[in-house]
């Protein structure tokens, strides 16, 4: 008798009383947690018209192309700065970072001009000597507001009107804005090889005060000509690189059909595999550490050489190889304990595997469900980018009124310069200009721009979470129809991942949304926790770092432990259709009660499909880099001339290990779906003809419970 019939018979071998209506406990179903949905609904409403409203007043073109204090983009056509491609800041030293420079702009006024400065000079300088050297005059004068050539105006009333700058300074354009021209020399910062500038108010100042106005800024041009590289590389690649994630899929997929049939040699095989291709890596650096032996310039070590963008220079050194050397033997021993510790347990897994491959061999569609999780993520993430660049560009440019009487009662109002020297209050206030003040505004919308953006961000996360619970929800409750019906594949419902899809939509968005909500409360305090943590990075108080240290800490561990509790109660929810409490509340006291269980069978099989995913990943990346280093003779010509052939072969491994997580994903639902309706099925059931189990034969015998067989004639 086979172990289909087996499940037909009590245990005195007389035909169970079954009831052919009953499909398990995943039918029966109700809407959960409503006012959850309602507010969730209402929120995603909420998203889109802060989408909506970001859209009209934001212009994404101020974060691509550079703005001038008069709100014209320079190198607008058709306007008087065509041919002007490139902004200039008359003083950078008001400036914070580059980071504000692009985004948020400067407090000083900016203007387009044709080209940067490339010398030193300053109005007091030029003023002076415009008689006899024409020539300063009209270099300098490009520098100033179009159709300003007044030099015999004081200087003081020049820097007050900020009709001109009070200095220029070499200066290089860069996202197409004028830096100051930094290098550094015998360790030194200069500028024009200078440490040394006039600031133009009488004061000579070093060239380190301009280091907080452009902090990093050799560090994000050199960045920049790795990134150029960089997309070269890929631009040429780019069809290798998909060959190779075909291959990690095509890999994955074989691995999960073979699970089904022989789970138990082929872990063995790809365990062995694993220590092979490590084992091959230790005898390879071995190799290459004792080749280079004598060869000059390969006992340097990493310090002699500092940082360099070329990873060539590196594996030229014996310590490189060395050091991998060390770290995979590290790898090899810890496979190897772990193997010899957990044997008996492993044993145990298999079984596991076995009964989610026959799972998954029945409802094959839920293997490309990720790629439905991905799209609804790609859009989440989409949808916040272009937002938050709508909102991060909704400023507008904002003028007041600068007075040299610190009695004008009309100071530091806001104005408008088109229409200001029509207004009384140059009259009022002689001497006062309507001059750019920042970017942003003063209406209630501009006020809250911060909020707006916390709350995108908030939105995003919960939406991005709420996509990975109806994930787990939908393949838990196709998983839990497969172990719920009574004869298998006779009872699986027709089409049970839709199936499943529907129910957890129509059913248990809200459900869903409150765990989601809950996780994206705790990763927002991460983030905030993140932000603080960077500003404070220079500060000397160590108790507030430790403090910050510890909270960072230990939110880390609550979204891991939310993590875990989520997804077993979205297990519960799939199958009971409970509301998201009582589900997390189950789930958590279920595994509670199977402890033992959950350790040795959940996690003994995540490592497991970790394995597989290391032996994926490594297989292709190894393959790939043989292709990319010109090892394989018989595609040696096909290879492309890259740059760095570190990046598409980076590329592929990190892709073929996301491919491989993204199917074994879905195994690792279906063995924890198994697992929880197997702890329901024993405590629900006794095995009687009333009560009878609805696992499979082969999983009721390898678990530990007493084989079920016909009553002996």
């Amino acid at each position: 008798m086979d172990r289909d019939e087996e499940n037909y018979y009590g245990k005195h071998g007389e035909p169970r009383k079954f009831d052919p209506k009953f499909r398990g406990p995943i039918h029966n179903r109700h809407c959960t947690d409503i006012i959850c949905c309602v507010i969730f609904i209402v929120v995603i409403l909420g998203y889109i018209a802060l989408g909506v409203v970001a859209w009209v007043h934001g212009d994404p073109r101020k974060v691509i192309y550079p703005t001038d204090s008069y709100g014209q983009f320079c190198g607008q056509k058709d306007t008087l700065n065509e041919n002007k491609t490139i902004l200039f800041y008359f003083n950078i030293l008001k400036c914070a970072s580059p980071v504000v420079l692009i985004n948020l702009q400067c407090p000083t006024t900016q203007l387009c001009v044709s080209k940067c400065p490339d010398r030193f000079a300053t109005y007091i300088d030029v003023q002076a000597s415009y008689r006899y050297r024409p020539d300063q005059w009209n270099y300098f004068r490009q520098f100033c507001k179009p159709g300003f050539n007044n030099p015999r105006k004081s200087v003081a009333q020049v820097l007050r009107d900020e009709d001109c700058p009070s200095m220029i300074i070499p200066s290089r354009p860069f996202l197409k804005r004028c830096f100051p021209d930094f290098s550094t020399k015998n360790g030194v910062l200069t500028v024009a090889n200078q440490t040394t500038f006039k600031d133009g108010r009488g004061k000579t100042r070093n060239v380190t005060d301009l280091r907080e106005a452009a902090n990093g800024i050799n560090n994000v041009l050199d960045a920049r000509s790795v990134g150029m590289k960089i997309f070269e590389d890929y631009a040429i690649s780019w069809y290798w690189i998909l060959i190779g994630l075909f291959i990690a899929m095509m890999l994955s997929l074989l691995f999960l059909v073979l699970l089904r049939f022989t789970a138990g040699v082929l872990f063995w095989i790809f365990i062995f595999g694993v220590i092979g291709i490590i084992g091959y890596g230790i005898w390879h650096c071995y190799w290459e550490y004792d080749h280079l032996k004598g060869i000059p310039g390969s006992d340097l070590t990493v310090y002699d050489i500092g940082f360099q963008t070329d990873f060539k220079v590196y594996l030229q050194l014996r310590q490189t190889w060395l050091a991998f050397m060390i770290i995979l033997c590290g790898v090899e021993v810890i496979i190897i304990l772990m193997l010899i510790f957990l044997r008996n347990r492993i044993r145990i897994a298999i079984a596991l595997l076995k009964e989610g491959s026959r799972a998954i061999g029945y409802i094959m569609s839920t293997l490309f469900y990720p790629i439905v999780t991905f799209l609804l993520i790609a859009i989440c993430i989409s949808y916040w980018a272009v937002t938050a660049v709508f909102l991060a560009t909704s400023g507008e440019a904002v003028y007041k009124v600068m007075a040299n009487q610190t009695l004008c009662k009309y100071a530091n109002l806001t104005c408008d310069p088109e229409t200001f020297n029509t207004t009384n209050v140059t009259k009022l206030c002689p001497g006062a200009q309507c001059t750019f003040a920042f970017y942003g505004g003063e209406s209630l919308y501009h006020k809250y721009i911060f909020i707006f953006q916390l709350a995108n961000a908030f939105v995003f996360l919960w939406l991005v979470n709420f996509a990975i619970a109806l994930g787990q929800c939908t393949l838990a409750g196709a998983f839990a129809s497969y172990y719920w019906a009574y004869r298998k594949p006779a009872d699986i419902p027709l089409w049970p991942l839709f199936s499943s899809f529907g129910r957890a939509i129509r059913y248990h968005t809200g459900s869903l949304a409150f765990g989601a909500l809950i996780l994206a409360i705790v990763q927002l305090i991460r983030v905030i926790l993140e932000y603080l943590d960077h500003k404070l990075k220079g500060t000397q108080n160590s108790f507030t770092r430790f403090l910050l240290c510890c909270l960072k800490c230990c939110f880390w561990c609550l979204e891991k432990f939310l993590k875990f509790i989520n997804r077993n109660a979205y297990i519960m929810i799939a199958i009971y259709g409970k509301n998201f409490c009582t589900s997390a509340k189950e789930a958590f006291f279920l595994l509670m009660r199977n402890v033992v269980r959950v350790a040795v069978l959940d996690k003994v099989t995540d490592f497991l499909l970790f394995l597989g995913k290391i032996l994926v990943a490594g297989g292709v990346g190894v393959l790939a880099f043989f292709f990319f280093t010109q090892r394989i003779p018989v595609f040696a010509q096909e290879v492309p001339m890259l740059n760095y052939y570190w990046v598409p072969l980076l590329t592929v491994i990190i892709g073929s290990y996301l491919v491989a997580h993204g199917f074994f994903s879905v195994y690792a639902m279906c063995v924890d779906t198994l697992f929880l309706c197997f702890c329901e099925d024993l405590e629900r059931n006794d095995g009687s003809t009333a009560k009878p189990y609805f696992m499979s034969a082969s999983l009721h015998r390898i678990l530990g419970k007493k084989k079920l067989s016909p009553k002996k004639a």
